[in-house]
């Protein structure tokens, strides 16, 4: 299968090895034009795994049978909207991101569109891209028209597993949500490794509580105390993790803050909701990221885009 992954950092490149070695004709897409991007993959297990991964081939965008995007969600509009023109009309998307409220961002689309919720964990350092642990990846439709490219699973299944496909995925991209709103601003706000939430749960319950209100609004039957369970079951599950919004204030980029919390409080004004709580977060990364918002306007497409 002819595949482009678009963004090329740690997530899309564990994608590239995998969907190489399982053997698709594969294409990275980056943000600085060059003809290859040379690659190093160690799985969970310390196996070791080199490319050289072709990049930027027009032809090969415009015979392309699959776009999987890995891509933050403040990188999407800017990333995709000038490759849109290029893809075949059924060509399906694959946006795989956090948050929520990205559709709003992108213009109206003919390609079968779809939303995958992973838990794959992977990092970059300089010599090479870790998969730190093995995760799931849940994929569904976002538009009409990809209800009919489920077989995208099993191609995705195949080479790094586990991949399902679920018909409604909202269900699953709001639970992902309610976590990363959680664990991810508290670490920035405690500048803490995952499992150091432990000490401040008190914090994470008020936060889940709010969350279910909305949720619950949102059509998704969800108890607070379920919730909050399965939020600490991730913190300690991911103990040794540095979550990916404190990776980007560390390094000075904008994070996804508006597409996590932003989101939720978004939805919480359509109903009337006041979620102090979440606002009070959602205000302190936003001032974090207003300390060096010209360096991070400039970071906003890391380098490996």
């Amino acid at each position: 299968m002819r595949i482009t992954i678009l963004g090329c950092g740690a997530l899309g490149q564990i994608w590239l090895s995998a969907l190489s070695r399982a053997g698709h004709d594969m294409q990275g897409w980056l943000k600085v034009p060059q003809p290859q991007l040379q690659i190093k993959v160690f799985t969970p297990e310390q196996d070791s795994f080199s490319h050289v991964i072709t990049v930027n081939d027009s032809q090969h965008l415009q015979q392309c049978e699959l776009l999987l995007v890995t891509l933050k969600a403040q990188q999407l509009q800017s990333g995709l909207t000038p490759l849109l023109s290029s893809l075949p009309a059924n060509c399906p998307i694959v946006l795989m991101h956090n948050g929520l409220g990205v559709m709003d961002d992108l213009p109206a689309l003919t390609q079968p569109l779809c939303h995958a919720v992973t838990t794959q964990a992977a990092y970059r350092t300089s010599v090479a891209t870790l998969h730190k642990a093995w995760g799931i990846t849940q994929l569904g439709p976002l538009n009409h028209a990809a209800k009919s490219v489920s077989h995208i699973a099993d191609v995705l299944h195949q080479a790094l597993p586990d991949v399902a496909w679920y018909d409604e995925i909202k269900i699953s991209a709001w639970k992902k949500l309610a976590v990363n709103a959680v664990i991810n601003p508290l670490t920035v706000k405690y500048d803490c490794h995952n499992g150091q939430l432990m000490s401040v749960l008190n914090e994470v319950n008020t936060l889940c509580r709010e969350l279910a209100t909305v949720m619950n609004r949102e059509g998704i039957h969800t108890d607070p105390h379920q919730l909050f369970d399965d939020v600490v079951n991730v913190i300690q599950n991911t103990s040794t993790n540095i979550s990916s919004m404190r990776q980007d204030i560390q390094a000075h980029r904008l994070t996804e803050i508006d597409y996590i919390n932003g989101y939720l409080l978004k939805r919480a004004r359509c109903y009337g909701l006041t979620l102090a709580h979440h606002t009070a977060l959602y205000q302190w990364i936003k001032q974090k990221e207003s300390e060096y918002v010209g360096d991070a306007l400039s970071a906003t497409l890391p380098r490996s885009w």
